[in-house]
C-alpha cells in the first residue's frame, strides 16, 4: 500500500516528504542530544529533592554513595541506606539499577525496562509495641488547603490506575541477587530471602527461603505487562511450612503445597466499566485463625473460575464464575453497589446434585461434627438475598433448600440418632465442664414432656421460638427480621436461633464462637429436621430437660425447685413466664426478685406483654386470665431472697424496683415496635384474622384488690 501511494505522487511531493522527515528525526536527535547533555544535573536535583522530602516529611536520612547512567536510559546506584532518625536502619542496598522504556515514556507513560539489584536488605523492626522503623512508609502526604474539591470516586477508573500502576511497575527483565526481608519484634524473628529472582523475556523464576532452610517457595509463570496478563504458581518444596509474616499481622496461619493466581484478561468498556477475568486455583491450603475454629482447616484441592466487573459505582461477579471444591461446585452471583445508595446482593442456585459430593467437599476440621455422614440422594439449594443499607427494611430473603430425595445413610461425630434414647449431656460453663448429666428415666431429675406443666411448655415456645412445630429448624421471618435489627444498630444485637439451633449447640457442639461453629449448627440442624428420625416432641423435651436456668442449675425439673420448691408439673402461668424470661441470661435470675421475693416492677410490661400475645393467638382464655397474667403470684423460695438493704425507706424501695435491665427493656421495646409497625409479628404469622389490639393494663389499671395485696407483699 505504502509503494502504490509512494508510486502516484509527484517528484516534488516526495522532496516535501522527505524534508519534513529529516527534520523531525533532526529534532528528536537534538531533542535527545540535549537531553543527555542536561540528565547528570536532571538527575542530581532528583535525588537532591528526594533526600529533602524524606528528610522534612518523613523524618529519614537517606544516603546514596554513588549513582549515575549506565548508558541511555540506565540509572545505577551503589550503597544505598534508608534509617529512619533516631531508628533501626531499615535498608541497605549494595547495587541497584533501574531503566525506563523510551518509546512509552514519549507518550507519558514510565514503564520499567529492566531492574537489577545485588545484596538488598530490608529489615522491619518493631521494639515495645509501640516504636517502629517503617511506620513512615505508610504516612500519608499532607493535602494542599486550596486544592479543588475531591470529585466522586469513579471505582472502574480507581481500578485501572491501580492495574496500570503496578503493571507499569513490573520491568520486562529483571536479576534479583540475595534479596532478604525481615521482621523482628521483642517476641519473634522471621527472614524471607530471595537467593534469585529472575524475569525473562516474561518467564518468571524465583526461589524464597523461610528462616535459612525452614521453608523453600518456588516461584514460575508468565508476565506480559503491556497486556496485563499475569500467572504466577508458588509451590512449597516443604509440606506443612507455615508462610511468614501472616500470623504476627494478622493472626493467620497459613500453608499450603501450590497456589496458582491466573490474570488471564483485563477489558475496558469506556471509564465505567472494567472487567477482570481470571482464576485462582489451591492445593493442600491449610487455615487457622481463631475467629474462624479452634482446628486447622484443610482444603486438598478448590478451584475459583470467573472475574469481576467494576463499574463506576459497583462491583459483581461475572455469570461465568463458578466455585468448585473437590467434585462440588455452584456459581455464585454477587453484586455491591457503592452509590447511589448502598445494596448488597447474592444469589445461589446450584441445580439438582449429589448430596454426598457436598460432604466430601467440606474442608478437614471445618465441621468436625459432620466428619463421616454418609448420605443419599440428590438436593438443589435457592438463596436470593439483597438488602439496601441505607433501608434495610426492604430486605429481600429467600432460602429454599428441596431436599425430598436426601436419606441419612450414616451419621459423624454428632449423631442426631442418640436424642431418640438415654444420653449423657455434658454440661460447660465457658470451656469449663460442669457436670455430666443423663437425660433419661434414669436421672431422677428428667422429666417427660407430658409432665411438665402446659403453661410452661407454652410460654417458653413463645419466648424462644413460636414456631418451632411448625416450622424446619429455621425460621425466615427471625432471620429477616434479625438481618434488618443488625444492620440498624450497626452491630449484632438480635440473633435468630430456633429451639433446634440451640438444641444442636448445646448437645453436640462446642462453645467456640465462631462463625464456623454456626455454620456447622446451620448444617446439622438441616440434617436432623430433614432425617426426622427425632420427633419435634422429643426434641422440645430434651431441650426443656438440659437447657440452663442458672448457676449449676440445669433443666425444669432443678429450676422448678430451685426457684420455687415445686415439681415441673405445678409450675403456674406467672412462674413459667418468669422462667421462659431468663433462658437468655440464665444466671441473671435472681436479680429479678426483691428482697421479699416479689418480682420487681420492671418485669411487669414483660408479663403484660408476652400474656397478651398468648391470649390473642389463643393460648389463653380471655376470661379466665387476670390483667397481671400471675405476676402477684410469683414468690421466690425464701433462702434465696436477697437481704432487705439496712436505712432504705418503703417508697426509696419501690423506686429502686422501678430500675430496669438494660437487656430487658432492649427484648420489650423490640416487641412492642414489632406490634405497633407490622400490625404484631404474631397477628400476622398465626394468620390471625382479628388486627384489634388488647389493651395493656398499666400500674393504674390495677385493681384496689391488687394494689392492697402487692403493698401487703412489700411490707
Amino acid at each position: 500500500m505504502l509503494r502504490k501511494f509512494y508510486n502516484t505522487i509527484t517528484t516534488r511531493q516526495k522532496r516535501w516528504i522527505i524534508g519534513i522527515l529529516s527534520g523531525l528525526i533532526l529534532i528528536c536527535g537534538l531533542a535527545v542530544t540535549y537531553g543527555l547533555s542536561k540528565r547528570e544535573a536532571i538527575l542530581q536535583r532528583a535525588i537532591t529533592t528526594a533526600k529533602q522530602k524524606m528528610d522534612s516529611q518523613y523524618n529519614v536520612d537517606l544516603k546514596i554513595q554513588y549513582y549515575g547512567f549506565k548508558g541511555l536510559s540506565t540509572v545505577v546506584f551503589k550503597n544505598v541506606f534508608v534509617t529512619p532518625k533516631g531508628k533501626d536502619q531499615l535498608a541497605q542496598i549494595d547495587d541497584f539499577a533501574v531503566s525506563v522504556r523510551l518509546w512509552p515514556l514519549l507518550f507519558g507513560d514510565v514503564k520499567i525496562g529492566l531492574i537489577e539489584m545485588e545484596n538488598a536488605r530490608f529489615t522491619l523492626v518493631k521494639r515495645d509495641s509501640l516504636v517502629n522503623n517503617y511506620d513512615f512508609l505508610f504516612k500519608k502526604d499532607k493535602k494542599d488547603s486550596t486544592a479543588t474539591p475531591k470529585v466522586e470516586q469513579n471505582l472502574a477508573a480507581l481500578a485501572d490506575g491501580l492495574l496500570k500502576k503496578v503493571f507499569f511497575k513490573i520491568p520486562r527483565n529483571m536479576d534479583v541477587r540475595n534479596f532478604e526481608i525481615s521482621f523482628k519484634d521483642d517476641s519473634i524473628y522471621q527472614q524471607l530471602k530471595v537467593p534469585r529472582a529472575e524475569i525473562d523475556g516474561g518467564d518468571i523464576d524465583a526461589a524464597l527461603y523461610l528462616n535459612g532452610d525452614e521453608g523453600r517457595w518456588n516461584v514460575v509463570g508468565h508476565v506480559n505487562p503491556d497486556a496485563q496478563e499475569l500467572n504466577l504458581k508458588l509451590s512449597s518444596e516443604k509440606k506443612n511450612t507455615e508462610f511468614p509474616f501472616l500470623r504476627s499481622k494478622f493472626g493467620v496461619k497459613m500453608s499450603f503445597d501450590e497456589i496458582e493466581f491466573d490474570l488471564q484478561k483485563v477489558n475496558r468498556k469506556g471509564k465505567d466499566l472494567l472487567t477482570l477475568r481470571g482464576d485462582w486455583y489451591f492445593k493442600n491450603l491449610n487455615l487457622h485463625h481463631w475467629r474462624l475454629s479452634d482446628q486447622d482447616i484443610n482444603i486438598p484441592e478448590a478451584t475459583l473460575e470467573g472475574g469481576v466487573n467494576i463499574g463506576a459505582q459497583s462491583i459483581e461477579l461475572v455469570k461465568e464464575s463458578k466455585v468448585k471444591v473437590k467434585e462440588f461446585e455452584f456459581s455464585p452471583q454477587a453484586r455491591y453497589v457503592h452509590k447511589p445508595e448502598k445494596l448488597v446482593a447474592l444469589s445461589i442456585h446450584t441445580g439438582r446434585f449429589e448430596a454426598q459430593k457436598l460432604f466430601e467437599a467440606i474442608p478437614k476440621g471445618l465441621f468436625e461434627s459432620l466428619e463421616g455422614v454418609q448420605v443419599a440422594g440428590d438436593i438443589q439449594y435457592d438463596l436470593d438475598f439483597e438488602v439496601n443499607l441505607n433501608k434495610p427494611d426492604k430486605l429481600k430473603f429467600v432460602s429454599k433448600i428441596d431436599d425430598q430425595n436426601l436419606e441419612i445413610k450414616q451419621w459423624g461425630k454428632a449423631d442426631i440418632s442418640k436424642l431418640n434414647g438415654p444420653f449423657v449431656y455434658t454440661a460447660y460453663e465457658g470451656d469449663k465442664v460442669m457436670r455430666e448429666i443423663t437425660v433419661g428415666p434414669q436421672n431422677p431429675n428428667f422429666t417427660p414432656y407430658d409432665q411438665i406443666s402446659n403453661y410452661m411448655r407454652t410460654t417458653l415456645l413463645n419466648t424462644e421460638d413460636p414456631f418451632f412445630f411448625k416450622h424446619n429448624g429455621f425460621q425466615e421471618e427471625a432471620f429477616k427480621l434479625s438481618i434488618v435489627t443488625n444492620i440498624k444498630e450497626r452491630k449484632f444485637k438480635r440473633g435468630a436461633s430456633t429451639i433446634s439451633m440451640q438444641l444442636v449447640k448445646n448437645v453436640f457442639l462446642n462453645r467456640n464462637k465462631t462463625l464456623v461453629r454456626k455454620l456447622e449448627e446451620i448444617m446439622l440442624v438441616w440434617l436432623m429436621e430433614s432425617a426426622k428420625q427425632v420427633s419435634k416432641q422429643r426434641m422440645y423435651e430434651v431441650y426443656l430437660n438440659v437447657i440452663e436456668w442458672g448457676n449449676n442449675v440445669y433443666g425444669i425439673t432443678e429450676a422448678a425447685r430451685y426457684y420455687f420448691g415445686k415439681t415441673p408439673a405445678e409450675i403456674t402461668l406467672g412462674e413459667s413466664l418468669f422462667l421462659s424470661s431468663i433462658v437468655p441470661k440464665p444466671k441473671k435470675g435472681l436479680y429479678a426478685f426483691d428482697y421479699t421475693g416479689h418480682l420487681k416492677q420492671n418485669m411487669y410490661r414483660y408479663f403484660n406483654t408476652y400474656g397478651n400475645i398468648m391470649v390473642k393467638t389463643g393460648q389463653l382464655a380471655r376470661d379466665t386470665t387476670v390483667a397481671n397474667y400471675g405476676f402477684y403470684t410469683v414468690s421466690l423460695q425464701p433462702h434465696l431472697r436477697p437481704n432487705r438493704p439496712a436505712g432504705l425507706e418503703l417508697d426509696t424501695l419501690q423506686q429502686l424496683d422501678m430500675d430496669i435491665d438494660a437487656e430487658q427493656e432492649d427484648k420489650i421495646r423490640e416487641l412492642e415496635l414489632q406490634e405497633k409497625e407490622k400490625g404484631g409479628l404474631f397477628d400476622r404469622l398465626f394468620e390471625e384474622k382479628d388486627k384489634a389490639k388488647d389493651p395493656v393494663p398499666s400500674q393504674g389499671d390495677l385493681s384496689a384488690a391488687q394494689r392492697q395485696q402487692k403493698n401487703r407483699n412489700r411490707e
